[in-house]
This record gives structure tokens, C-alpha cells and sequence, in this order.
């Protein structure tokens, strides 16, 4: 491993990363604390994929979690907390900002990027996993989009728009309206999935994805994934992401 590897590997301490060749394995929760995404997490993947524009040579990200579960969404303590500190809400709205940020990275990285899901995949952990090119999850995954169910609008790293285009507006729309537990079946024949596996074969589909890819034309597989982006992002040409932080913001602002 080279020194510039290492600035990526050691510099983290909510995340946990490891190198391997031009695989970069990311995983949460490293310390087996509550598998929350909490500003910490949130400041550590944004900036890992910034050190990534300096790293041609990692071609792949995955994307797993160290704890019982993926995530179980965003830290709505952290939330309270920071509106309780300041109640002009521009704290909140900065938190809030960081996941916007965090999103467009992911989608934007020139890594092909991959969803390694197991246990409960909730709110904002489903809405991370969306904007991962490839999604493989556990059959024993449970997701949900509980946000309307806690009286907080849907509004985590412009996800909406990302959720809709994967997986179609009519089931988004019924999903987020009745905040149903759906399972990994569901989730695939959505399209949120792409595959589903016994939870001790998850490594084996994730490699089945890693051996071909990293063997692509580097050029090939970062213009396909852009052309691929494109047509994402046109599809949500109402995106209101940007506006996410303030929704967040003026209905916690509302309810306490």
C-alpha cells in the first residue's frame, strides 16, 4: 500500500476503509455504535470521496456496514440537539446541507459505486443506498421510509428525485404516504435492489460485481457511469434537493 492509499485508509474515524488493489471497502459504524448517520459519518464520506478525484486508480467503492444493521437512518438526536443549541435553525440546516453534499458526491464520484445491505435498511440509509450505481441486499433486509410516519417530511440528500427515478413514482409515492416495512423481494422487483442474497453469500455477488468491472476500460466505465448520471439527473429536472435542509428545518421548527 502506497503513502498516498494511506492518507485514505488512516485518516477517517467514523468510517472504516480498506484498500484493495482498485477496490475501496467502505463500511459504517466501525465502533458497533447506533447505526445512525450522524455529521461525524456524514463529514467522513464526503470527504473521502473528495480525496478520490486524486485517486484514478480506485475504480470501485463498496459501501456495507460494520453493525447489526445498514442504517437505521438519520440521528434525529443530533437534530434536536442542534435546534435546541440554536433555534434560528441555521445549525440544522447545516447538518441537514451535508447529506445534499454527500448525495451529489456519490453520484458524481468516477467510482463505480456498490450498496452492500444487510439487516434494517431505514429512511436515510435507504436514501444513501440509492445513490450507489449497484445495490445488493441480504433476503432477510427490511426497509422503510418512515419520515411521514414521525411527522417529518421526506427530505434527507435530495433522495425523493433519486428514488423515484430508480424505482418509479407510483410505489415511491404509496412507500413514503403509508411508511409500509417492505422486504428485499420488494425491494428488488422495485429496482431499489438490483440482487438479493443469502446474507453469508453477500460477499460473493459483491465480488461477482468487482472481478469484471475492475478488469473495464477505466475511461469506458467513467463515461458510461456519467451518460448514466445524466439521465438520472434529467429525469428530475424539478429537483428540489437544495430546499431539503429548509423543509427539515421549519417542521422540527413546527413541532417543538
Amino acid at each position: 500500500m502506497n503513502a498516498t492509499a494511506g492518507t485514505l485508509v488512516n485518516s477517517r474515524k467514523a468510517i472504516r476503509v480498506e484498500e484493495d488493489g482498485p477496490v475501496l471497502h467502505v463500511r459504517l459504524n466501525p465502533w458497533n455504535q447506533e447505526d445512525t448517520l450522524d455529521s461525524a459519518v456524514l463529514d467522513d464520506l464526503r470527504l473521502l470521496l473528495d480525496d478520490l478525484h486524486d485517486r484514478p486508480d480506485i475504480r470501485l467503492l463498496t459501501l456495507s456496514s460494520l453493525g447489526q444493521d445498514f442504517c437505521l437512518g438519520a440521528d434525529r438526536n443530533e437534530y434536536q440537539e442542534a435546534l435546541a443549541a440554536d433555534p434560528t435553525g441555521s445549525a440544522l440546516r447545516r447538518i441537514a446541507d451535508k447529506a445534499q453534499r454527500l448525495c451529489q458526491a456519490l453520484e458524481n464520484t468516477h467510482a463505480v459505486t456498490i450498496a452492500r445491505l444487510h439487516g434494517r435498511v431505514i429512511g436515510a440509509g435507504l436514501a444513501l443506498a440509492s445513490f450507489c450505481d449497484l445495490r445488493v441486499g441480504a433476503d432477510t433486509c427490511r426497509f422503510r421510509m418512515p419520515e411521514v410516519g414521525i411527522g417529518l417530511p421526506p427530505a434527507w440528500g435530495g433522495a425523493m428525485g433519486r428514488l423515484v427515478s430508480e424505482a418509479g413514482a407510483a410505489r415511491i409515492r404509496e412507500l413514503m404516504l403509508t411508511c409500509d416495512v417492505f422486504d428485499a423481494e420488494t425491494a428488488e422487483r422495485l429496482g431499489l435492489l438490483h440482487k438479493t442474497a443469502p446474507l453469508d453469500r453477500l460477499d460473493e455477488v459483491v465480488n461477482a460485481w468487482t472481478r469484471p468491472l475492475a478488469r473495464r476500460s477505466p475511461e469506458a466505465l467513467v463515461l458510461t457511469k456519467r451518460m448514466l448520471a445524466g439521465f438520472a439527473r434529467a429525469d428530475r429536472t424539478a429537483d428540489t434537493s437544495l430546499l431539503d435542509s429548509h423543509l427539515l428545518t421549519a417542521q422540527l421548527n413546527q413541532r417543538g
